[in-house]
């Protein structure tokens, strides 16, 4: 069964670089990026996990953990690790699934639910599309889903601003527009008239009857 945004985000108990995990119960009530790479010891991906390294304490003020998916051995994951902080200046603390059953990668829609084997004697070109991001709320709702070609770094920042809009639109009856950044200006949903948006948004600017922007609340 493919996955959709507000799908309930599936259940797994997994071997990871700081030990066996439920995934529901690590996520708590947290939100969670799960970003997952077709192989360890891969180029692109070393810079990503550095990245991520990085800017862990931006998701940490955001109250979202950070967890990391190859279909590689917990061992080799280790490994990886040093080379990350050797190339990448940074040293991975999220943990790392190993998915050597290919579990949670079927179990995501990374790959097939009928593709055989293991992770023994796969190559990167074989897990090219175990390569993706989700971000799931505190509910353990699906957010956000994306799929990258293996030859494209993925950009994290835009997860940072993503997960801002998230936070921001669950607390407010707003939507934020294209490129917005925060402390932008937002969107009033059409679901709030405009009694209730002169009363929220007493700044509240009128473009079209559909299309009303304020100033971001909070």
């Amino acid at each position: 069964m493919s996955l959709r945004i507000n799908d309930t985000a599936p259940n797994f108990t997994a071997l990871t670089t700081q030990g066996v995990i439920d995934f529901h119960t690590w996520i708590g009530d947290s939100w969670a990026i799960l970003f997952s790479h077709p192989k360890d010891f891969t180029p692109v991906c070393t810079t990503e996990l550095g990245y991520m390294a990085r800017i862990e304490p931006e998701f940490t003020k955001r109250n979202a953990k950070l967890i990391g998916l190859s279909v590689d051995p917990v061992d080799a994951h280790g490994r990886w690790v040093a080379d990350i902080e050797e190339t990448q200046g940074a040293l991975v603390k999220y943990p790392m699934i190993g998915d050597t059953e290919l579990a949670v990668a079927k179990l995501y829609n990374m790959l097939p639910a009928d593709e055989a084997g293991s992770s023994e004697g796969r190559t990167a070109a074989t897990n090219a599309t175990v390569r993706s991001v989700f971000i799931i709320g505190p509910d353990k709702k699906i957010k956000l889903m994306l799929t990258y070609p293996m030859t494209t770094g993925r950009n994290f920042d835009e997860i940072l601003r993503v997960l801002d809009s998230m936070q921001l639109t669950a607390k407010h009856k707003v939507a934020t527009p294209v490129n917005w950044k925060p402390g932008d200006d937002v969107i009033i949903t059409p679901a709030v008239s405009n009694e209730e948006a002169a009363e929220k948004f007493p700044d509240f600017k009128t473009i079209k009857p559909y299309l009303r922007t304020t100033q971001q609340p909070g």
